[in-house]
């Protein structure tokens, strides 16, 4: 049998119609499973090329390339990339609301006449059966699922109208799937894996350590301080960078108050209209914005490779999200830098987003009304009077305790043996409560983060499973020597790093990292807790699995 040689046929597609002389770290081994028609899951950072890995096999493989993403800008530059080349080969469209239905129905023959390969699509236009059914024709060799942490509800950016993606890709006919984020932790990565159906996927994880990005923290005892050392960052590092902070009044007040001091700054958030939003995202793109000021909304869709640095006002809600944030700085190789200044007081921000818990009686009666026939998303909008971000959280909830699924056409349905409404309901809010534990415990490592004298690369790719064997050296700890010091005094393990354990209370969990006397296990009911290892060892806390 002969055995294929992936390499030199990848390059080749890769020079030939990329003009790309070699591939980077992380990209052959999950460019190699989508040759092999497995499903893959790749972690990489920001501006790591995942989109090559389903580029190049795609011009490989028979059949065209179906790319769900979350974002019309994302899809925009990309389909803008691939296009500027000028070779049907890699030719991209693209079918959504941007498009009027005549420029769908070209989109959709051009890739059926074989002039285009990549059919770029929102999981909005997949919920339709006529839509799902033409693409389905097509005979897609491959299904990439960009941003695919945005399926999660352990995710930084949660989309409901993702929930559905597994069962539409099968109504596709089941063609791998290649899922790409560029942080996910493990429960994170499980739930990829679980909404999108993936059979027995390569999983692939790489590159997260960001050797020109140094990582600076720092605690600030008052708002004046903080305004301090915000404003020694801008006058002495280069531009353009992004300002991260918890909320929108809060983007548009200290926009203000730097543009007043002599810091042209604007300010950007998800309350605004979305042709203002997209035009100042265009503006910054453009570097007519040098300085802008945003909550976490702002970034996804970004192809900007020289933003030199990345400032947080505020605590992040986890390391997921602070990681993605951060990735945005220095995407061009360049010394770029990320500068987190913290209060004790941004964890009470934190703890009220993580808010309300859903009302029973509406859970249980949508959980009713899906019971009474399969219904789709807008009869139950219109019969329940949910707004639909509050009925995509609904129906995830329902879904996860087993009361409702996705059924043909995507229609909600009631599964067999299902809860009736009222045990559905309860069943709900007692999983919302969990997930909300998890939620806090990621915002409680968030501050371990902040707080620790180790490495903080150590510690921020511990918190995503991965283990770098040595301080990073480019880091305030490391820079300072506190990072050495803290390798130094680490007690013996009692567990590996990755061990399966579990806690009489807690249940099962996973063994993430060590730091000094302290050991941090991820849960799977209760989220991340910090141990000390003393005790754990002495009362017997944990046992190997």
């Amino acid at each position: 049998m002969k055995i294929p040689v992936y390499g030199p046929r990848l390059r080749k597609v890769a020079r030939r119609h990329f003009g790309w002389p070699s591939l980077r770290p992380g990209q052959f081994k999950p460019m190699r499973a989508v040759l092999r028609r497995r499903d893959a899951l790749v972690v990489l950072p920001t501006g790591a090329g995942k989109s090559a890995i389903y580029q190049i096999p795609a011009v490989l493989l028979p059949g065209p390339t179906v790319v769900v993403s979350p974002l019309l800008a994302l899809q925009q530059d990309q389909i803008a990339a691939l296009n500027e080349r000028d070779d049907p080969k890699i030719r991209a469209v693209r079918v959504s609301s941007a498009e009027t239905p005549a420029q769908q129905r070209e989109a959709i023959n051009e890739i059926r006449e074989g002039r285009a390969e990549f059919l770029f699509i929102t999981p909005e236009q997949l919920s339709d059966p006529e839509r799902l059914a033409e693409v389905k024709a097509l005979k897609p060799g491959l299904v990439a699922v960009d941003e695919a942490h945005c399926i999660s509800a352990w995710g930084h950016d949660f989309r409901p109208e993702f929930l559905a993606l597994g069962d539409m890709i099968k109504g596709l006919g089941r063609p791998p799937v290649l899922a790409l984020t560029a942080t996910a932790s493990p429960p994170v990565r499980d739930d990829i894996i679980e909404r999108l159906q993936l059979k027995d996927p390569e999983i692939h994880v790489s590159g997260l350590d960001r050797r020109n990005l140094f990582l600076e923290v720092a605690y600030c005892p008052d708002e004046s301080y903080r305004w301090r050392r915000l404003t020694a960052l801008l006058d002495e590092a280069p531009r353009p960078g992004i300002i991260y902070v918890a909320t929108r009044r809060a983007a548009e007040e200290l926009a203000e108050r730097l543009t007043d001091s002599g810091y042209p700054a604007d300010f950007y958030h998800g309350g605004m209209a979305a042709g203002a939003r997209e035009q100042k995202h265009e503006a910054f793109t453009a570097d007519k914005i040098d300085i802008m000021v945003a909550t976490s909304a702002f970034g996804m869709g970004i192809d900007k490779p020289n933003i030199r640095w990345v400032a947080h006002m505020a605590l992040p809600d986890s390391p997921d999200s602070y990681f993605q944030e951060i990735g945005r700085a220095g995407r061009d190789d360049d010394p770029a830098q990320a500068l987190l200044l913290w209060r004790a007081e941004d964890e009470a921000i934190q703890r009220f987003f993580t808010g309300g818990a859903p009302d029973e009686v509406e859970l249980r009666e949508l959980a009713a009304a899906v019971r009474s026939g399969p219904q789709t998303k807008t009869a139950l909008k219109e019969k329940t009077g949910l707004g639909p971000r509050k009925l995509g959280s609904y129906l995830n909830l329902l879904e996860q305790v087993g009361a409702v699924t996705t059924g043909h056409g995507t229609k909600v349905t009631t599964p067999v043996f299902a809860p009736l409404p009222a045990a559905a309901a309860t069943a709900a809010v007692k999983e919302h409560e969990r997930q909300q534990v998890v939620s806090r415990s990621r915002t409680d490592m968030m501050r371990g983060f902040a707080e620790t004298r180790a490495c903080r690369t150590q510690t921020l790719l511990a918190y995503f499973g991965e283990d770098l064997p040595k301080p990073c050296g480019h880091c305030d700890n490391c820079a300072e020597g506190t990072a050495a010091e803290t390798v130094e005094a680490t007690t013996d393990e009692p567990f590996p790093i990755h061990a399966k354990v579990r806690h009489a209370e807690w249940g099962p969990g996973t063994v993430m990292s060590y730091e000094e006397d302290r050991m941090t296990v991820l849960f799977d009911e209760v989220g991340y807790k910090t141990l000390s290892v003393p005790v754990v060892k002495e009362n017997e806390l944990l046992t190997a699995q």
